[in-house]
């Protein structure tokens, strides 16, 4: 080993978006800067992103984002104002990859491909001269008196300055195994408690597995812990273990084993309401069966039949032959189906981590390190997490633009 080693300007540990963004905008003509990438190639996150499609972002004022992630939102504001989406796009699209928009508001290459978004990033690489070095893993990072050592396998590089943007734990065949957790926390940092996030939720007994594939637009989702924690609205998939779809990766983020979810399948219609209409419909239209007026209220027939074998309600019993406790019953399985939660899905199948270095020691307003001088922290290494359709994908781009204005400035504006 070369214990000796190549001195840089700059060090960026983690070659995917993040890093990859950050390396292209900190690049001035005079400053050496070296990014380091465990795996065989960089980017290969990126490259599943969006089922391959990479859904780089969301259309909108960019203010509205800051909701989609929660208690992070705050700490985001000065990057996502400071780099927005428009922000995003253009910058792709001055570069030659012009984007879509779909009717959900997510925003894609109009190519379809993630590989086109990672050739391009590659090709600005190239361009401003960075130095991309694959299969070094980073094994342990020191500070000394002029920056930081960072050792690898093979090598012992010296920087300045550092940037971690290594990622979380989600889909660690690509390389993102929580690294940059260890590392920080060597450095000096606090880990909030990690986990999966965007992920789909086993459900105990799951009354629907058979019924897999079908889909729910909209409905209301209400978390409980004990008591009622949070209500979320949005769509709904089932599977043959549990559920997803986007309202539930939303908000798989806050919930845990043991949980229960109620689901609302009407949400246009509460339980007074439907049980009003149930009455109304029975005592005008008696002969039909209960399931002929639960499809007119647009549910899936497969659906109708389970939600009343669940009611203990014959499946051809006609509406008027509905006894109080079977129509309450059949009104509180459509309006808050209790579903108990065995477990979420691991990091394999979780499109992010939640959790990560805790926000309170980082400024918001550089990326920098409130504890560490010249240590910048960028992308999912960072306790942030929003919800699907472009957000996680926009806070990795934002980071690290924010990270590089403050690292150029460093370097170019004259300091005491």
């Amino acid at each position: 080993m070369d214990r000796h080693g190549e001195e840089f300007d700059l060090i960026i540990v983690g070659g995917g978006p993040a890093g990859l963004f950050c390396a292209i905008n900190s690049s001035i003509e005079e400053k050496k800067i070296l990014l380091l990438e465990k795996m065989g190639s960089p980017g290969r996150k990126l490259l599943i992103s969006g089922s391959g499609h990479c859904n780089i972002s969301h259309i909108g004022e960019i203010r509205a984002f800051l909701e989609r992630y929660g208690e992070a939102g705050r700490f985001l504001r000065p990057a996502l104002l400071g780099f927005s989406n428009d922000d995003l796009i253009s910058t792709f699209e001055c570069h030659g990859l012009s984007m879509i928009r779909t009717d959900e508001g997510k925003v894609f290459p109009e190519t379809l491909r993630s590989r086109d978004v990672l050739d391009l990033l590659l090709g600005l690489c190239r361009a401003k001269g960075i130095i991309l070095r694959c299969d070094q893993e980073v094994r342990s990072i020191a500070r000394s008196k002029d920056g930081f050592q960072v050792l690898t396998h093979d090598c012992l590089y010296s920087s300045a300055l550092l940037v971690l943007s290594t990622g979380g734990r989600s889909y660690p065949a690509t390389g993102s195994t929580g690294d940059g957790f260890g590392l920080s926390k060597v450095l000096g940092h606090s880990i909030v408690d990690t986990g999966p996030a965007l992920s789909p939720v086993y459900i105990r007994n799951h009354p629907f597995s058979d019924l897999a594939g079908i889909s729910f637009r909209d409905i209301s989702i209400a978390l409980f812990r004990g008591r009622k924690m949070m209500e979320r609205s949005g769509d709904v998939l089932f599977t043959h273990g549990g559920l997803s779809g986007p309202g539930i990766l939303d908000l798989s983020r806050h919930i845990r084993p043991g949980d229960t979810l109620k689901l609302s399948f009407l949400p246009a219609l509460g339980r007074t309401s439907l049980e009003r209409l149930l009455m109304e419909r029975s005592q005008v239209d008696g002969d039909r069966p209960a399931r002929i007026l639960l499809a007119d209220l647009s549910l899936p027939s497969r659906f109708i039949s389970r939600i009343l074998e669940i009611s203990k309600i014959p499946n051809n019993l006609k509406s008027a032959q509905l006894t109080r406790e079977m129509r309450r019953a059949l009104v509180e399985n459509l309006t808050g189906l209790p579903l108990a939660v065995e477990r979420l899905g691991g990091y394999d199948e979780a499109m992010v981590t939640r959790g990560g270095v805790d926000r309170r020691e980082v400024d918001p307003k550089s990326m920098e390190s409130r504890l560490v001088n010249g240590l910048y922290l960028v992308g999912e290494v960072l306790d942030i997490d929003g919800d699907s359709g472009g957000y996680n994908l926009q806070a990795a781009f934002s980071t690290a633009m924010l990270a590089a204005r403050s690292i150029k400035a460093r370097w170019t504006t004259p300091r005491d």
